[in-house]
């Protein structure tokens, strides 16, 4: 379907392009057959939104130690190695949650700070290997595709967990789907070993991707833009699935509410991939950081299944307008950045260590305004509060586009 935008590839590039590919499906799968699950898991057993904002604050702060404590791993060992860590590490954190059952909300922190360093190590690795496999001229290709399988798995997952545990009473339901998460993280390991890889030379040196920053207009404002990137996702990716959840009282209906946002986003994504251009890239982030702040006033006012299955289509159309030419962006930075080949893999991590700084500052002021607002009215505040984080992000990229007009500092 895409063959023509690989037109020139060698066939060593497609290769590294495909296992790539294949190997953050099979996560990404794992993931969303699970992990949506957990935060309603811990919510049933408690009903304490500031417990459920602390396990979450949990697995953003251990997810940036990992960033900052070993990411001169990445330049020391193979970075497939790391991305083995992280899989199996995710593992552990699913079954200690079924071992733990009802006793998991006791741990909470241990399980956030388990699943945190998981996702750091997977990510860590397979964010390098996504610059080092991709080029500019493959990169829109590449973020488009992974956003159509990320979709799929989006589709195929939270729908048939929610079937399962609904059918499966007890545990047996989160038995089952841990289970099968647990046989598709092996199989992307056993992808991992056929992935060419190239060798990082020189030291760790992230003071030099710091200074980058006071010399380089274009990085600094990629860095800010990921910071609001941060502040928006830090509440929505656990406050949204809760909201549908406590409004719904199904995990099934949750999964419906997935899959029309993936089915959605499925479609999106692949219309993205033959579309978006360099110089298209900040109108469609524009148009999408926008649609996706005005969706929140619709999800105020939403009450009923329909309700949010209409949010979740718009979700689902407007977030690969935002993401696929603002991922692209980000790694065009990095690459016309100083010293991008030595440092790249400096670039990545301290891009990653200020998203997730922005995710875990969003959720240090959501608990301060619990301790100062009822729950279910700081739950409306919040969301139109932090939900104009990605509008922020499309304006900053009109600033780095203008940037690029002008000739490199």
């Amino acid at each position: 379907m895409f063959s023509n935008q690989l037109s020139g590839v060698s066939h060593i590039e497609k290769k590294n392009l495909g296992l790539l590919l294949i190997i953050g499906w099979l996560y990404t799968l794992g993931i969303y057959l699970s992990n949506i699950f957990v935060n309603i898991f811990l919510w049933k057993q408690t009903e304490d939104l500031l417990l459920l904002a602390l396990y979450n604050l949990s697995i953003y702060l251990a997810q940036t130690l990992i960033f900052v404590l070993l990411g001169k791993w990445a330049k020391r060992i193979d970075r497939v190695i790391i991305l083995r860590a992280g899989i199996f590490v995710i593992s552990v954190f699913f079954i200690s949650v079924l071992l733990l059952s009802t006793k998991a909300s006791d741990l909470y922190y241990v399980l956030g700070i388990l699943i945190g360093t998981g996702y750091g190590l997977f990510w860590l690795a397979y964010n390098i290997l996504m610059f080092e496999v991709t080029e500019p001229y493959t990169r829109d290709f590449f973020n488009g595709m992974f956003g159509a399988l990320q979709s799929l798995s989006g589709i195929i997952g939270p729908v048939s967990a929610g079937w399962i545990i609904t059918v499966l009473t007890g545990y047996k339901g989160y038995l089952t789907i841990f289970f099968i998460s647990f046989v598709l993280f092996i199989l992307a390991i056993i992808c991992s070993i056929f992935l060419q890889r190239r060798s990082v030379e020189g030291d760790y040196n992230i003071k030099e991707v710091i200074k980058e920053g006071k010399r380089n207009r274009q990085w600094f404002w990629m860095l800010s833009a990921h910071m609001f990137q941060g502040i928006r996702e830090g509440v929505f990716l656990f406050l949204i699935g809760l909201w549908v959840y406590v409004g719904t009282q199904s995990e099934l209906i949750v999964g419906v509410y997935n899959m029309i946002y993936a089915i959605a986003s499925f479609i999106m994504y692949q219309v993205v991939a033959r579309i978006v251009r360099p110089d298209n890239r900040k109108i469609l982030i524009l148009v999408g950081s926008i649609f996706l702040f005005l969706s929140v006033f619709w999800l105020l006012i939403s009450d009923q299944p329909l309700d949010f299955y209409i949010y979740a289509g718009v979700l689902g159309v407007f977030l690969p307008l935002f993401f696929a030419p603002f991922t692209s962006i980000s790694y065009d930075v990095i690459g016309q950045a100083r010293n991008a080949r030595d440092y790249r893999v400096e670039y990545i991590i301290f891009r990653d260590i200020v998203l997730n700084s922005g995710r875990a500052l969003s959720l240090i002021l959501f608990i301060i305004g619990l301790n100062y607002v009822s729950s279910d009215d700081w739950m409306k505040y919040s969301v139109i509060i932090f939900g104009v984080g990605y509008f922020i992000s499309g304006l900053i990229i009109f600033k780095i586009q203008k940037l690029n007009q002008h000739s490199y500092e």
